[in-house]
C-alpha cells in the first residue's frame, strides 16, 4: 500500500539549562502537535490509530536523543522517530560556566495508508 501524506507539522524546543537534546525534542514535538486537532479521519473512513507519524528530530547531538521518550509525545498511530544533525547550540556566556542553551527542530509528518 502507498502511504499519503497528510499533515506536516513543525515545532521547535529548548534546554534552557542541562544540554538535553531528548527534553528539547520532546518540547519540539510538543510545540509542533500543540494546536493540532485532525478531525478529518471520520471523513477518509479511519481512525487515529490508523495514522502513521514520523518525526525527525534535528539536534547538535542526534546520537543523544532518546526516541522511545519522544515517541511517548504523540498519543496516536504507530510512531517513528529519527535524530538528525542540525539544531542549534548557543553557547554560555563566560561568566556562566559550561551552561549553553540547546535548541532541537522537529518536523511532524502524518500519514495514511491509501486503500
Amino acid at each position: 500500500m502507498t502511504r499519503v501524506r497528510c499533515i506536516t507539522e513543525m515545532g521547535m524546543g529548548v534546554d534552557v539549562h542541562g544540554k538535553d537534546a531528548t527534553k528539547a525534542a520532546k518540547r519540539a514535538v510538543s510545540d509542533a502537535i500543540r494546536h493540532s486537532s485532525l478531525g478529518f479521519f471520520r471523513m477518509i473512513n479511519k481512525t487515529a490509530n490508523d495514522m502513521f507519524v514520523d518525526v525527525t528530530i534535528a539536534v547538535p547531538n542526534p546520537e543523544s536523543v532518546d526516541k522511545e521518550a519522544v515517541a511517548k509525545e504523540l498519543p496516536y498511530g504507530t510512531v517513528t522517530v529519527n535524530a538528525v544533525k542540525g539544531g542549534l547550540e548557543i553557547p554560555s556566556a563566560p561568566e556562566q560556566g559550561n551552561d549553553p542553551i540547546l535548541i532541537a527542530n522537529a518536523a511532524v509528518i502524518v500519514s495514511f495508508e491509501q486503500d
